[in-house]
Order: C-alpha cells, then sequence, then structure tokens
C-alpha cells in the first residue's frame, strides 16, 4: 500500500514553520506543513484543511490536535492521525484556563510561553498580531465527538511530563469517546519542537500499523 501524505496542523500562536526540525527528520515522506487560516472559526479551518486532509495522515499538537479531532469527527476521511494534547471542551472544563488568564495578562507572548514552555520563541508567532485573540475563543469552545464510523485510526497522545490536566484530557477521550490513546514519555506539549524525534518515530510506526490493518 502507497504511503499516504502525512498533514501536519500547528496550533495557535505558531505558524507552519514551527515543524521545520519534524520536516528535516521525515524528509523522506511525503509530508506537507499547512499554514492555516487561523480565522477563528471551526468550519472556516477545517474547510482550509480538509482538500489536504483527504486520503492523508493527519498530525496536530496543541490546537493543531484540536483540529484533528474535528477532522476525524467530519465527513473527510482520514488515512489516519495523531493528535497530540487537544483541547477538550467541557470534559475537562479548567484546562485551557491558565492560558486564558494568560493571555489576558499578558497576550500573546504570555500565552505561548503558558502553552508550549519556555521553547517558544516570538519568531514562531503569526505575523497577524489578532490572531491569537481570534483563535483561542474558537479553540476553548470546542467539544470534541466520537471519530465518524469507518474513520482511519486516530491516536491522541499525552508527555509523560505534561500537567495532570493533560492527562485527564486523554484519558476522557479514551473512555467517553473511544479514542486510543498513549503516553509519550518524557515529553510535554511543544512535541515538534522539544522532541521531534520522538514525533517522528511515532509517525512511521503509526503509519506501518494503520498500513498493515488496511491491508489485512
Amino acid at each position: 500500500m502507497p504511503i499516504p501524505r502525512i498533514l501536519l496542523v500547528h496550533g495557535a500562536a505558531t505558524t507552519a514553520a514551527i515543524w521545520g526540525p519534524v520536516l528535516e527528520l521525515a524528509g523522506d515522506l511525503d509530508v506537507v506543513a499547512v499554514e492555516r487560516p487561523c480565522s477563528g472559526i471551526l468550519e472556516t479551518e477545517l474547510a482550509a484543511l480538509a482538500p489536504l486532509a483527504e486520503g492523508a495522515f493527519v498530525v496536530g499538537v496543541s490546537g493543531g490536535a484540536t483540529l484533528t479531532l474535528a477532522l476525524a469527527a467530519s465527513p473527510v476521511t482520514l488515512f489516519g492521525g495523531i493528535a497530540h494534547e487537544p483541547a477538550v471542551g467541557s470534559l475537562v472544563p479548567g484546562l485551557l484556563a491558565p492560558m486564558a488568564a494568560a493571555f489576558a495578562e499578558g497576550g500573546t507572548p504570555r500565552f505561548a510561553r503558558a502553552l508550549y514552555g519556555t521553547g517558544w520563541r516570538p519568531e514562531f508567532a503569526s505575523p497577524d498580531p489578532d490572531a491569537v485573540a481570534r483563535e483561542l475563543p474558537m479553540f476553548r469552545a470546542f467539544e470534541p465527538q466520537p471519530a465518524r464510523r469507518g474513520q482511519g485510526p486516530v491516536l491522541v497522545t499525552v508527555g509523560g511530563d505534561s500537567p495532570p490536566p493533560r492527562h485527564a484530557a486523554a484519558a476522557a477521550l479514551r473512555t467517553r469517546l473511544g479514542y486510543e490513546t498513549a503516553v509519550l514519555e518524557g515529553c510535554r506539549h511543544f512535541l515538534q519542537q522539544d522532541d521531534p524525534a520522538a514525533l517522528v518515530a511515532l509517525v512511521r510506526a503509526r503509519l506501518a500499523v494503520t498500513a498493515s490493518a488496511s491491508a489485512g
């Protein structure tokens, strides 16, 4: 079975350039890091992603993981995907509260460091100064749904060193919505920058597993 396109979806306070380390390590694969419109409107974001996501293996971190879950529940057919630490709405109501408070206190830089940690740098942010103000309400309002019947398998991951609310979010997605989950030991939220090798290794492993299951 041919290896599908791998679509990388970035989150808030970043651009497609955030995937640079992953692109370097996955250079032998067909990988596309998409630049989202950062509209703050879920339907607009999904419409922009849909043509590239159809038949692809979608990988998202943070807000990109949230959009990966939204795609999994949509009419778009994914080969599979990985959603690392998405938003989960009312499943864990306070999950994004610290980031919202940080944004209110210090704008995008404070928000991004609360979300991604000290590895985030100002050059990672969108050149649009209002992007986070639009996106934060969208991600806070997101309510995950089970993957559509017949959808390719989407794995939800959480960093082993991430705080308890992130683990609670993954557990809720598993027990209440049926998503497969995995803990990535030694990792935190900012996976594509902090440990791109771990992410690329997981992508390769999931591609192999999914291709084998599809062939069977």
